[in-house]
């Protein structure tokens, strides 16, 4: 299988990506997407376990990080998407997006899901970045 030139793709060593068959992040023409990020538990706990803030904060962080290899940053972000376990988290995850987000005013949704692959896990996030130049 060949990959399109145009086309740039990121992994970051998650056994994930080799289990699915994905990467970290994507750049396309004048976007990098970055994939569904939970709280990193670095082989240990989830980070802020029961603590919604916490968890947004250190997912959104893991998806910063993964704009980096491509020279962006939050500035580059222009959409974000929350994944929340619980309604009842609504205005921490919030709270965490506009301490990050707020200066920027990305496009944002947030939905609640059934729930994820890790059960102590409340939020996960993805962004979506432009790395062009603006008109």
């Amino acid at each position: 299988m060949t990959g399109n030139p145009g086309v740039r793709r990121e992994k970051s060593g998650s056994p994930w990506e080799e289990a699915i068959g994905s990467a970290r992040a994507v750049a396309a023409g004048d976007r990098v997407i970055v994939a569904g990020m939970m709280p990193d538990p670095v082989d240990g706990p989830v980070p802020g376990e029961d603590e919604p803030y916490e968890q947004t904060l250190s997912a959104f962080r893991s998806a910063l990080a993964a704009l980096e290899p491509f020279g962006l940053d939050a500035s580059s972000v222009i959409r974000t998407r929350m994944y929340l376990s619980h309604a009842r988290d609504c205005d921490e995850v919030g709270r965490a997006h506009l301490e990050l987000f707020g200066a920027v005013r990305p496009a944002a949704t947030m939905v609640v899901v059934a729930g994820f692959s890790d059960s102590r896990v409340l939020v996960e996030v993805e962004i979506e970045a432009f790395r062009g130049t603006a008109e």
